[in-house]
């Protein structure tokens, strides 16, 4: 999801949306969780306008990744991924070029996986079902060090799916949300694992949801000029100070008491949030308030007008592209600072279910349940669908992220791992 010309680019689009890495994100890399800046936006260029008829072309599948739900990250022509097997959860590397197996690890206790890994430097971070957080070596799987969210900071899962959130890795810390009465967030040495910060959940979060983390994952905002992690919990979206895990604020009316799951989107003062089960959208603006922050309503939008079960959201141009409506994903532009539905939210798509959206070469990739993947363009002018396919593979649910590196597409597929060429 880069050439080198792009380097620069991809500096300022870091700055901008205040990610601190400690190594440099080379070209061609997606260490992890919606890419570079947990946007699920792809700065490539040079891709394929149109698909053929029939889909791109496979390049290689491979099998081996175990059940699960996780997407890919990738780095340094390595490809990540986290599946149950019969012998526990894991984490896999393979190679990009051709798909090897070059390694398997197991770490943890849980289910099929929902979480997705983060590289970084030399390590790989992963967070399992059961709350197994782990370090471990890119080279050889290696572990370095490992934590329970329940063992370790009395960690709460809303309900019943298990701990599905991707590790944040933000300079020389690791911050995750084991959902803990003592510890909603905490940070962490991420070479060590040694803790730095634990976060408390606030006495009163409000009555929307459940108590403890929910299936969303950490993003950064500089909101009102305090470095921040927002984040989305199981009582709704939340804002803890980075430097020392001082909780800011709180927002309830965009939680429900099953599933809270999209990611936020942040823009300077503004956070964007969404989830389904009938819930709604929510724009708030971060302002200072004293020596802390609040988080002010611009807008909450009802549930009938705009909700996002899961799959995620993409910022562009001051507009919200997404799948609408819950076990939905009817595509859906939204102008951001006011609301406004400005094309679809009414019409099925080219698939079936939920939408996971990515933002590619202009373009944005609708990869719905029922396995379709879908080329639509990311205008304000209307919905344009511009080719679809089926993938070679497609068994259940197909909920992992799609993700673009070095003009290839990659689809996780339960087991199985796709890489279709769409340079152009």
């Amino acid at each position: 999801m880069n050439t080198p010309a792009c380097t620069l680019r991809i500096a300022l689009c870091l700055a901008a949306s205040s990610f601190i890495l400690s190594s440099p994100v080379r070209s061609g890399d997606w260490p992890g969780w919606r890419g570079p800046n947990r946007d699920g936006i792809s700065t490539e260029t040079g891709l394929l306008k149109s698909w053929p008829e029939g889909g791109p072309k496979l390049l290689w599948e491979v099998e081996g990744c175990g059940e699960g739900y996780s997407s890919v990250a990738i780095v340094d022509g390595k490809v990540f991924t986290l599946g149950k097997t019969k012998d526990g959860e894991a984490i896999f590397a393979f190679s990009a070029g051709d798909g090897k197996a070059l390694w398997k690890t197991v770490f943890g206790t849980g289910g099929h996986s929902n979480g997705s890994p983060q590289v970084d430097g030399e390590n790989v971070y992963a967070i399992g079902l059961a709350g197994d957080l782990v370090c471990a070596k890119v080279a050889n799987g290696e572990i370095v060090w490992k934590k329970n969210f329940a063992k370790d900071f009395g960690g709460v899962m809303m309900s019943g799916w298990g701990f599905s959130e991707s590790p944040l890795i933000d300079g020389d810390r690791l911050v995750c949300t084991p959902g803990g009465p003592e510890a909603m967030m905490v940070a962490l040495d991420k070479n060590s694992g040694k803790e730095l910060w634990r976060s408390p959940t606030p006495a009163d979060l409000g009555s929307n949801g459940k108590d403890g983390a929910g299936y969303s994952s950490v993003v950064i905002s500089n909101g009102a000029g305090v470095k921040q992690y927002v984040q989305i919990t199981g009582r709704g979206a939340i804002g803890v100070r980075a430097e020392d895990g001082k909780p800011l604020w709180h927002y309830n009316k965009v939680a429900n008491g099953t599933a809270n799951i999209p990611t936020p989107l942040i823009d300077g003062d503004l956070v964007f949030c969404s989830t389904g089960y009938g819930t709604g959208s929510a724009l708030l603006k971060l302002a200072r308030d004293g020596e802390g922050v609040k988080a002010e309503e611009q807008y909450f939008l009802d549930g009938k007008v705009l909700q996002n079960h899961h799959g995620g959201m993409i910022l562009k141009d001051d507009h919200v592209y997404m799948g609408h409506a819950h076990n939905n994903g009817f595509p859906v532009c939204v102008e951001l600072k006011s609301g406004k539905i400005i094309w679809g939210g009414d019409q099925r798509g080219a698939g079936a279910g939920s939408a996971a959206v990515l933002l590619a070469g202009g373009n944005l990739i609708f990869r719905y349940e029922d396995g379709v993947v879908a080329l639509i363009e990311a205008t304000t002018a209307g919905y344009k669908l511009k080719s679809q396919f089926k993938p070679a593979f497609q068994k259940g649910k197909s909920w992992a992220h799609p993700v673009v590196v070095g003009g290839r597409l990659y689809l996780r597929e339960q087991e199985k791992i796709m890489c279709y060429s769409i340079n152009g």
